[in-house]
């Protein structure tokens, strides 16, 4: 059981769909990782036929991604961290890791957050972003389709005034195959 509360870091759809109970929540960067549409999904937005893509943080040194954090009190930690390894780990295309984010606020916390296993078969870290573009636009998997996926976390980013330059071309390339 842990005694400390933990943080959770979010870069993806737990920025808008997180799914578990949090004390609070604030904006923080994580140096030398980028987001990025770097996993095949066969699960959640494709399907084996008919793959997807889903976000992972892609180690890139001198990069960096701005993400959430959710603050979680340690009287949930274990249920919440149980909930994201089931949501998270379905497959080992993603590896959870403790990394150093600095808040907002200035200071540097510990996190828990989830970065993409490069060794694994889903891996799909050297796509353009015009076959991102099209196979985001085709792709739908049991939690909906893969543009749902993009929109939502373009929309929850541009809410939290956070900009992520290469998301704004992915998700305004795909508006324009959809049409």
């Amino acid at each position: 059981m842990n005694d400390k509360d933990i943080w959770i870091f979010g870069y993806g759809s737990l920025v808008w769909q997180p799914g578990f109970k949090f004390e609070n929540h604030e904006i923080g960067i994580l140096e030398n990782y980028k987001r990025s549409f770097c996993i095949w999904s066969v699960h959640y937005r494709g399907t084996p036929e008919k793959r997807g893509l889903v976000l992972a943080l892609d180690k890139v040194k001198g990069s960096k991604c701005d993400g959430l954090l959710f603050k979680v009190k340690a009287k949930y930690s274990d249920s919440v961290l149980s909930y994201l390894r089931k949501r998270e780990l379905i497959s080992d295309a993603y590896l959870e890791d403790i990394v150093n984010v600095k808040l907002n606020s200035g200071s540097i916390v510990k996190a828990y957050t989830y970065v993409v296993n490069r060794d694994h078969e889903q891996y799909a870290g050297l796509l353009s972003i015009e076959e991102q573009a099209s196979i985001i636009n085709s792709a739908k998997g049991s939690k909906g389709h893969n543009t749902e996926y993009l929109y939502n976390v373009t929309r929850c980013l541009r809410d939290l005034d956070i900009k992520d330059l290469e998301l704004e071309k992915l998700t305004a390339k795909t508006l324009k195959i959809t049409g």
